[in-house]
């Protein structure tokens, strides 16, 4: 079996002061610093998985969080390979703004389809904006088309299998045991494809914040075995209906 490990970044300072992050590289709050210690501590519990090689993101808050739970493993020395395509949905012209506003703003079921429907993008963000990625020189080097001005879910899954697919699967194919560290959307999309998730029922996927989830795939064609969350089960749901709640 070839193993595989997701973790959502701990808390962000926005998603502490519930605003719409995005592409936006915004830091742990010391709640989230506290989350991905924890991550590591529960990887660490398990005596049998040895983390061979991580994958994050370009945005601080994943990179930090990696970090912080390699240290928890004794394991800062791994392989850390980061790419702009695990990176976070944009959330266009939202990205910034209070969620509990934006819903005054807009209503509540029109922040509701951009939040979590499957295929209905946001407003995008205005290409002279200081928050547009063309201005961002992680991004300098790549092509302005494939940099998005706002993206529905949909759009991170087409973004992110060519990832997983060049990326991902030679590390799992190559028998190492690999950690995705990432981020909301990009991990709602990656776990929409392993687990065959429909268009409709991704919908109402929520993942919590800092606590790892476990996967056993079949070494052939990475078909799902087996699929968990470290830790307390009633802790789980719990932060995930923390994470349901976010636009109040």
């Amino acid at each position: 079996m070839s193993t595989l490990i997701l973790v959502r970044h701990g808390q962000s300072t926005w998603n502490q002061q519930n605003k719409f992050t995005g592409w936006v590289d915004i830091d742990l709050s010391p709640q989230g610093e506290d989350e991905a210690r924890a991550a590591g501590q529960l990887l660490a519990s398990e005596k049998d998985i040895h983390i061979d090689v991580l994958h994050t993101s370009l945005l601080t808050r994943a990179i930090r969080t990696a970090n912080l739970a390699l240290d928890e493993l004794g394991r800062s020395w791994i392989p850390i390979r980061k790419h702009w395509r695990l990176n976070e949905r944009h959330y266009g012209a939202l990205q910034g703004l209070d969620k509990k506003d934006a819903a005054k703003r807009f209503g509540p079921e029109l922040v509701k389809a951009w939040r979590r429907s499957y295929d209905v993008p946001p407003p995008p963000l205005e290409a002279d904006s200081p928050l547009h990625p063309r201005h961002d020189p992680r991004y300098a080097t790549l092509a302005p088309e494939v940099l998005p001005s706002s993206e529905c879910l949909a759009n991170v899954v087409t973004r992110i299998l060519p990832y997983w697919q060049d990326h991902i699967v030679a590390d799992l194919r190559a028998g190492l045991t690999v950690c995705v560290v990432a981020h909301g959307n990009s991990l709602r999309a990656l776990v929409k494809h392993l687990e065959r998730i429909s268009d409709t029922d991704v919908v109402s996927l929520d993942i919590p914040t800092g606590i790892p989830r476990i996967y056993q795939l079949s070494t052939d064609n990475l078909e799902v075995l087996d699929a968990r969350y470290l830790g307390d089960p009633d802790a789980v749901a719990a932060a995930a209906l923390q994470v349901a709640r976010q636009a109040g």
